[in-house]
C-alpha cells in the first residue's frame, strides 16, 4: 500500500506494464476547481493508465463539464473518445446522480450528474454487479420482442419467476455535501470528495479482495480509504502534500512517500 506525494503523470512512468487491476479515479475538470496548481497532462496520465492497466483492468473515470459563455465544454466527450483512441474500450458509460445538488440559476435544466466512464483492457477479467431488489419479484416474466419488420419472438426467460434480485441499472445515485463524508471530519478539508459508497461500490463491482487498486489524484484519499477497507492494496498519488496529509489521516497507518525516493514500483503489495 503506498501513498505518494508527487505528480501522478512522472509517478506512473515508474510503474511496471500491466500492474494495475482497477483505477478510481476524478479529475480536475475544465479549471473548476483549484488544485494547488497542478498542471493536468490528460493525453499523458490517460496512455500511462493505459500501460500500466493489466489486460481485463478497469479504468473508472468520474467527470463532468463546465459551462463556458453558455455552453457545456464537452470535455467529459472528448476524453472518453481519446481513451477509446488509445486502445481502452468505453465499457460502459454511467451516470453519477446527486441527490443534494446545487441549485443554480441559469436558462437549463439543475445540473445533477457527472459522467462515470468505465473504461477496459478488453474484456473485464472480474465484475461483481451491484443488486437491487426487484419490485415485481414472483411474478411471471411475459411479453414478447419485435425484430425486423412484424416478427415478434418472446423475450428471454418466459414463463420463469422474476427473481428478488436482480442487477442495478448503470445511473447510481448518491447524497453529496456532508452526507457523503461518511462521519469522517478530514475529507471536508478538500474542496471537491465524491461519496465514498460512490467509490466502494466501483471497488466491490470491478476488483476483488488483494487486488491493487489506483487513484492517480487521491486528493482527500476516498478511493483509497475504501479499498483497504475492502481488503485491497492499494497506490494513492497527489501532487499536493496538504491533500496527502489529509488522505493519510483518513487511511492511518502509512507513510507519505515523496516522489523523488521512488525506486520501481512492484506488481506485488503485501496486505
Amino acid at each position: 500500500m503506498k501513498l505518494i506525494n508527487g505528480d501522478c503523470l512522472e509517478v506512473m512512468k515508474s510503474m511496471e506494464d500491466n500492474s494495475v487491476d482497477l483505477t478510481v479515479t476524478s479529475p480536475p475538470y475544465d479549471n473548476l476547481r483549484d488544485y494547488n496548481g497542478y498542471d493536468f497532462n490528460f493525453k499523458g496520465i490517460a496512455k500511462e493508465l493505459f500501460r500500466i492497466t493489466k489486460n481485463g483492468g478497469v479504468v473508472v473515470w468520474v467527470v463532468g463539464d463546465a459551462t463556458i459563455k453558455g455552453s457545456e465544454t464537452g470535455t467529459s466527450f472528448k476524453q472518453a473518445l481519446y481513451f477509446k483512441e488509445i486502445g481502452f474500450n468505453l465499457h460502459d458509460t454511467m451516470i453519477y446522480e446527486k441527490l443534494c445538488y446545487m441549485p443554480l440559476t441559469h436558462k437549463r435544466q439543475e445540473q445533477a450528474f457527472e459522467y462515470m466512464f468505465v473504461l477496459s483492457k478488453g474484456k473485464p477479467k472480474t465484475f461483481n454487479p451491484k443488486m437491487k431488489k426487484n419490485k415485481e419479484a414472483g411474478k411471471l416474466i411475459t411479453g414478447n420482442r419485435r425484430h425486423t419488420g412484424d416478427e415478434l419472438t418472446k423475450i428471454h426467460g418466459t414463463g420463469k419467476q422474476i427473481k428478488e434480485y436482480g442487477q442495478d441499472i448503470n445511473i447510481w445515485r448518491y447524497a453529496t455535501g456532508s452526507v457523503c463524508y461518511d462521519g469522517d471530519a478530514e475529507a471536508r478539508k478538500h474542496p471537491a470528495v465524491f461519496p465514498a459508497k460512490l467509490a466502494e461500490d466501483h471497488i466491490l463491482s470491478w476488483s476483488n479482495k488483494g487486488d491493487i487498486v489506483l487513484d492517480p489524484m487521491c486528493g482527500s484519499g476516498t478511493t483509497l480509504k475504501m479499498a483497504k477497507m475492502n481488503s485491497r492494496n492499494f497506490i494513492g498519488i497527489d501532487c499536493s502534500e496538504e491533500y496527502c496529509k489529509i488522505a493519510q489521516a483518513r487511511i492511518g497507518d502509512i507513510e507519505i512517500e515523496q516522489m523523488k525516493e521512488l525506486g520501481k514500483i512492484i506488481k506485488t503489495f503485501n496486505l
